[in-house]
């Protein structure tokens, strides 16, 4: 039962910071479109942008500190693989108009169909990915 604590908690936080954004700043949670905002911020989204990033990194920085174990194993990969794995990730949200969070947690909350497409379209290919990896490849 305590090894689904720490997912769940994660989730109720998630869907907490999501509807807080929405409604005090009218804004929709998708990580990758706040994070690439803080590229070229429009006037005066700066600051808020700022606050959301840095509160997930300094969360997440957190947790590690405190409650280690939570995050097992770490995932051996080199390098390239993980700049391309980035590099993939950060075209398919481009692509999909958006990202797991923007589609899957607030998308799918408003009924929004586009992100009932999205959202299917990341799982079956986050499947056939770790298919393709672990049982065609063996791995990487």
């Amino acid at each position: 039962m305590t090894q689904f604590l720490p997912p769940l908690l994660g989730g109720i936080l998630i869907g907490l910071a999501s509807s807080l954004l929405l409604l005090f700043n009218g804004r929709i949670a998708g990580i990758s479109g706040i994070a690439g905002g803080l590229l070229l911020p429009p006037r005066g989204e700066l600051a808020w942008r700022a606050a959301f990033v840095g509160g997930l990194v300094g969360g997440g920085l957190l947790l590690r500190a405190l409650f280690p174990q939570v995050f097992g194993a770490p995932v051996v990969t080199g390098a390239g693989l993980t700049v391309l794995a980035g590099l993939l990730v950060g075209f398919g949200t481009r692509l999909g108009n958006g990202c797991t969070s923007g589609h899957g947690v607030c998308g799918l909350a408003r009924g929004s169909l586009r992100s009932f497409v999205a959202t299917g379209t990341f799982m079956v290919t986050g499947a056939l990915t770790v298919f393709l990896v672990h049982h065609v490849l063996g791995g990487l």
